[in-house]
């Protein structure tokens, strides 16, 4: 019986076959070593433990999925399938998820998204809003069972029972959870009824473990009350349980039934403000109506108040002066102005032609044209001579030059 002799190609065929149908879907912890993530987007890593250690692949497209980001020294469980790869002969395991193995894989990824979120500055001061001091309306979001409606329906009907509480159910743990929460922040910041819109926006539940919680401590969700244009308070557990929503929230409280009293002014306290500002008022209305009497008192006191007569005497004899000296400066003027007329009429006169006439001149016109000047006349002209007590017409017979 001959010895068969395989190929290297031949052989790793056949353990291929072999192992990727022994191992078509496995799970596996270990630590992370050796992390590499190059341009093309996948990740390139080595799982190990204390004994051993395998390759392992993650796609890109896997990766993009991921809540957490990989590095070394993680531990984590890989869920995969392993698969041989020929060309180095050498086997490897390929991810399809991966999640953070542990007790304390909540507490990493948590760790993971605070560091995340306070780089981009959503826990800053400066982007917290004011709460309103006296909000109309109040918006729940919390579960429509357990005790914290009750709670805060007794706070506020102590406190502010004017306010109205204006409750969107939601589920506060599991699966659904944070998709709930973001829908009710989103319903809230734009009701299809501008009633429902609330003036302030309580996210709360009762207590619970990390894992209880986790809704709370989704990206997404901080991400919803960032961008709430109105004013959020996170009341989520008790006073030592901290989540991501308590840090972006515009103001944290310890319990539900703080919150709403953070919410809520106390009728108290706004009655004994409003009676501060009443008093404050009345006294400052007092005092301007006394400022106002003496005032008054001191003009009533007054000459000028006293002695109306004299003031109206001095103010005719004003009167009077004005009227005369008004008076005496038209007649001055007027008199003025006829003296200029006489005068020009006088020099006007003088030029007059019929007074030249009553000297004994003449005034000879021909077609009703003066004439100076013999040349303007000829033989058989027919003209007037005009004297200064009446015009007689005249034939040119014949013309002598004066010597």
């Amino acid at each position: 019986m001959s010895e068969q002799i395989l190929t290297i190609t031949e052989l790793t065929r056949e353990i291929k076959s072999d192992l990727e149908h022994r191992f078509p879907a496995i799970s596996v912890k270990g630590e992370i070593s050796n992390f590499k993530l190059p341009g093309s987007g996948h990740i390139y890593m080595t799982l190990k433990d204390e004994g051993a250690q395998i390759p392992a692949v993650l796609w890109k497209n896997v990766r993009m999925r991921l809540p957490i980001e990989l590095k070394d020294g993680m531990e984590i469980i890989a869920h995969g399938r392993i698969e041989v790869y020929p060309p180095s002969g050498r086997y490897q395991l390929i991810c399809t998820s991966v999640s953070l193995a542990g007790a304390g894989m909540l507490q990493q990824a948590f760790a993971m998204l605070l560091e995340k979120l306070a780089g981009q500055g959503y826990f800053n001061q400066e982007h917290k809003k004011p709460l309103p001091g006296i909000p109309e309306k109040i918006g729940l979001v919390t579960s429509a069972t357990g005790a914290v409606i009750e709670d805060m329906s007794n706070v506020l009907k102590r406190r502010f029972p004017a306010a109205k509480l204006l409750l969107f159910p939601v589920k506060v743990q599991g699966a659904d959870a944070a998709q709930n929460i973001i829908n009710a922040l989103s319903y809230f910041n734009h009701p299809l009824d501008p009633a429902h819109k609330p003036d302030i926006i309580i996210v709360a539940r009762g207590g619970g473990s990390l894992e209880d919680l986790q809704a709370f401590n989704e990206e997404n969700v901080a991400l919803a009350i960032f961008s709430s244009t109105i004013p959020v308070i996170s009341a989520v557990g008790h006073e030592t349980d901290v989540t991501i929503a308590d840090m972006v929230a515009d103001m944290r409280a310890g319990t539900p039934s703080i919150a709403a009293e953070i919410a809520a002014p106390d009728t108290r306290e706004l009655l004994k403000h409003n009676e501060a500002l009443l008093d404050r008022q009345s006294t400052a209305l007092y005092s301007k109506i006394e400022g106002t009497e003496r005032q008054l008192h001191s003009l009533l006191g007054s000459y000028a108040f006293n002695r109306p007569q004299v003031t109206l005497e001095r103010m005719q004899e004003r009167i009077d002066h004005s009227v005369r000296f008004m008076t005496q400066s038209l007649r001055s003027a007027f008199m003025r102005t006829e003296r200029r007329f006489s005068s020009v009429t006088e020099r006007l006169s003088l030029l007059d032609y019929r007074k030249t006439l009553e000297r004994g001149f003449t005034l000879v016109r021909k077609e009703k044209r003066a004439i100076t000047s013999s040349t303007d006349l000829y033989e058989g002209d027919m003209a007037s001579v005009i004297f200064h007590d009446g015009e007689t017409a005249v034939t040119i017979t014949g013309k002598e030059d004066l010597p």
